[in-house]
């Protein structure tokens, strides 16, 4: 496959993305207000239901996987579109609690198939080993979801209440995602050559030899190598999750007005942003393991940082975590590459995902009641879990290294 054909998928699916992320993770920050006053329920029962999704995509992320493997990600994508859209009529046309739920049920069936393991696993299966600059070159443009979708919603919610935002954003993956994902090449790839290309004639005959079986320390450094990638997946999902919700409130607590806050808060995107074209240049040229060893290092000093300074010091860490999530958004997809290779990439991601959607299921409730009861002091604990992280991935090493 030529580098412009890869260049146009990565595009492609770099936009599918974008809407796939705007119109699930990033939806109940606008909507969940709205949704809560219409249906006569509490907001964090709004934010229960998205939990339950999140639970739900945790749950069908190894599935998802499995199916990419075997069939590659086109089908499965464009499959995807058509649940995000159903769930969000159905999410429209919800009456109740029972109906929400429901809508965020099939909302995380969607996202469990449909979000980045799933373009990761697209990529791997397309390209192989080298699909770690079109990973990168998708979370780029993705990363821009809050960006365009937290006004999008915005807007669509002004216009035509959050039921038409809702079945707006639907429409959207059936005239936009639809056509973008079913525009993916088809499996006939690098991967697929190097499987379909026949042996070199032997030059001797040789008796035939019983199948290689992994060697039992094969076997125990392949399951340490998962348990300890589990455990850094669902840290790092965990703080960027707690962030993601509670970060205006952490940095009031740390001492900024209301204003400051969210205003600084906004600096996540782009500090992300940075840091991914950071990870595409320069960063590249750098194993893949030492460039998610600099990134998890960011979230503990920003934190360290903001307790000795305080307020003054929210733009530094701020900035600081954007950049590290940033970068390790693309490690999840990279160092499984690299550390286990192209073949069953994607049930392997798939699976050592599920501790990481459940911990960011529950993130938002547990920091914001470690807000609730020790204040900014709650930072410690996600630079804690930061340090944690950046100790297993010292201690992982790949072929080779």
């Amino acid at each position: 496959m030529t580098t412009r054909s890869q260049r146009g998928a990565v595009a492609r699916l770099g936009v599918a993305q974008t809407l796939a992320w705007a119109s699930s993770y990033y939806l109940p920050a606008m909507l969940a207000e709205p949704m809560a006053r219409d249906l006569g329920v509490a907001t964090p029962t709004v934010f229960a239901a998205f939990s339950v999704a999140l639970v739900v995509s945790a749950l069908l992320g190894p599935l998802a996987g499995r199916t990419i493997d075997r069939h590659g990600g086109r089908p499965v994508l464009v499959g995807t579109n058509l649940l995000f859209a159903a769930s969000l009529v159905a999410m429209g046309m919800a009456q109740g609690p029972v109906g929400l739920f429901a809508a965020w049920v099939l909302m995380g069936v969607a996202m469990g198939s449909g979000l980045y393991e799933a373009a990761f696993a697209t990529l791997v299966r397309l390209y192989g080993q080298g699909a770690r600059s079109a990973i990168t070159g998708i979370t780029l443009i993705a990363g821009f979801a809050s960006t365009v979708g937290w006004p999008l919603s915005a807007w669509m919610e002004v216009q035509w209440g959050w039921r038409g935002a809702c079945v707006g954003w639907a429409a959207l993956h059936l005239l936009l995602g639809v056509p973008l994902n079913a525009w993916l090449p088809r499996i006939g790839n690098a991967l697929d050559l190097e499987q379909a290309t026949p042996p070199a004639a032997p030059t001797t005959t040789a008796a035939p030899q019983p199948a290689a079986q992994p060697a039992p320390a094969d076997a125990r450094h392949a399951l340490r190598t998962t348990v300890l990638l589990s455990f850094v997946f669902a840290v790092t999902w965990f703080t960027s999750t707690a962030m993601a919700a509670h970060l205006p409130r952490l940095l009031q607590a740390s001492g900024t007005s209301l204003q400051v806050a969210v205003a600084t808060a906004a600096l996540v995107g782009p500090a992300q942003v940075v840091a991914r074209l950071l990870e595409f240049g320069l960063l590249r040229r750098l194993h893949p393991l030492v460039s998610a060893q600099l990134a998890a290092a960011a979230h503990p000093v920003g934190a360290a940082i903001l307790m000795v300074v305080g307020g003054p010091a929210a733009a530094l860490f701020t900035v600081l975590h954007g950049a590290g999530n940033g970068i390790l958004t693309i490690a999840k997809g990279t160092l499984p590459l690299v550390l286990f290779g192209a073949a069953g990439y994607g049930a392997r991601q798939g699976l050592m995902m599920v501790p990481a959607r459940v911990a960011q299921a529950f993130a938002p409730v547990l920091f914001g009641m470690l807000i609730d009861g020790i204040g900014a002091q709650a930072v410690w604990v996600t630079a804690l879990l930061g340090v944690a992280a950046l100790g297993a991935l010292m201690v992982l090493r790949s072929p080779g290294r």
